[in-house]
């Protein structure tokens, strides 16, 4: 991938753009499974279980809202350092943890780090490759990210299998972090290229007073994400409450898949390892799907990949709430598990598409904060209903509920996505 006109050739910054986001996504894929069965081996039950697992969805939708302003202060990688430090203090309470409360605090400031290393990735991608290739190089930091949610369940496996602990999950992501850090430091920062430009000119004019840190392009875009956000909600309310509705279901039915499975795993009794093996097949099956999303979005529309991908969801959910006390309950599970990898691989990338295609074209960064809140709001909502169900009623009708959540979400989306998203992919109808 490379640029004749600007010289850009995408290597030259693939290794400190992606690499990053790989380890970090590495530590944070090792240990999503395995939460509520940590939390269980606490004494949590079931739902306090769910309800702790869904505290790193809460964590990245409260860190939405400080992280633009953060990254745009301090720079993308001072913040990812920054990300990487708080998440390694929430990985040092859950390591200590002697309680469910305290493992909760910890894996809320591990979603409260995500939100901002991953704001910082995007503002670092938004800088550095040019206009014509960001749809590719975002598709393939979703790709890394997605690669690195597929690899951790399997380390985490092997290494359950090896020491019989499943807190050794811990210490991966504690690696993951601290490797994050240390290339982060050692390898040399893109961003210095473009505050050379600045000293370079005041050498030209004679000047040797000393020169204020540039904010980049991509600090700039998501500052003003996240200014005004809730006024931007309010402006665009129409749009938000309508698509955004569905929107905000794709990303509750994406965060309940990643809590109920590993909590279907705890009620059935299956073993820490064998839970990271068979979530890691789903993960494979999500990240195998997550180029040809962006390719079936580009040439047949937005809807051939949204529609598909809540249907199945849905479908997965709803087959899977019945399945609790049947003969083969685990292959049936297992079975859910790779349909609704796959389900969820063909939307990979729908969010960000739909955020683009829907954003004013003079001034996208406020609504495209607003946006990424709303699906967001989803992410946390979804897995707290999912605890609360649990603790009222039972695990197979939470799973039931949200089963028939995703399908509503499908005929939200075959209804509003023509209404706002032109025919003709990537055009905005309204």
């Amino acid at each position: 991938m490379s640029d004749a006109h600007t010289g850009f050739q995408f290597r030259s910054i693939a290794l400190p753009a992606l690499l990053p986001s790989l380890l970090f996504a590495i530590g944070e894929g090792s240990i999503i499974p395995i939460i509520p069965a940590i939390a269980q081996n606490l004494g949590a039950g079931l739902a306090l279980a769910g309800f702790i697992a869904a505290m790193i969805m809460v964590g990245e939708l409260i860190g939405d809202i400080p992280s633009g302003w953060i990254v745009s202060r301090i720079g993308e990688r001072r913040a990812m350092v920054g990300a990487s430090l708080v998440s390694i203090v929430g990985v040092a309470i859950c390591i200590v943890s002697t309680g469910p409360w305290m493992l909760a605090a910890g894996i809320f400031l591990i979603g409260l780090s995500s939100a901002t290393f991953a704001l910082a990735r995007h503002a670092f991608m938004t800088t550095f490759v040019p206009v014509e290739f960001r749809a590719r190089a975002l598709s393939t930091l979703g790709g890394t990210f997605r690669a690195g949610w597929f690899v951790g369940p399997f380390i985490a496996a092997g290494l359950i299998a090896l020491t019989a602990h499943a807190e050794i999950v811990f210490w991966v992501h504690l690696a993951m972090a601290i490797a994050v850090i240390v290339l982060l430091i050692v390898m040399p920062d893109p961003t210095v290229k473009a505050a050379h430009l600045q000293p370079v000119a005041a050498a030209e004019s004679g000047s040797r007073a000393p020169q204020p840190r540039v904010e980049t392009d991509g600090e700039h875009l998501v500052a003003e994400e996240s200014n005004g956000l809730f006024r931007t909600i309010w402006l665009f309310r129409g749009v938000l409450v309508r698509l955004g509705s569905g929107v905000a279901i794709v990303g509750a039915m994406r965060a309940s898949r990643s809590v109920i499975l590993p909590l279907w795993a705890v009620s059935l009794g299956l073993s820490e390892s064998n839970t990271a093996l068979i979530i890691g097949l789903g993960g494979a099956m999500d990240f195998a799907l997550f180029y040809a999303s962006g390719q079936i979005m580009d040439r047949f529309g937005r809807l051939w990949s949204v529609v598909p991908s809540l249907l199945g969801l849905g479908t997965g959910m709803l087959v899977l709430g019945f399945t609790h006390d049947v003969p083969n309950a685990v292959a049936w599970f297992i079975g859910v598990t790779v349909l609704t990898g796959l389900a969820n691989g063909i939307g990979s990338g729908i969010l960000m598409t739909l955020g683009a295609d829907l954003a004013p074209k003079n001034d996208p960064a406020p609504f495209l904060g607003a946006f990424r809140f709303t699906g967001d709001a989803g992410t946390a909502a979804a897995p707290l209903l999912v605890a609360l169900l649990v603790a009222v009623s039972t695990l197979s009708l939470a799973t039931g509920v949200m089963g028939v959540v995703g399908i509503l979400g499908a005929g939200i989306m075959l209804r509003y996505v023509p209404r706002y998203v032109s025919r003709r992919p990537g055009r905005s109808s309204a």
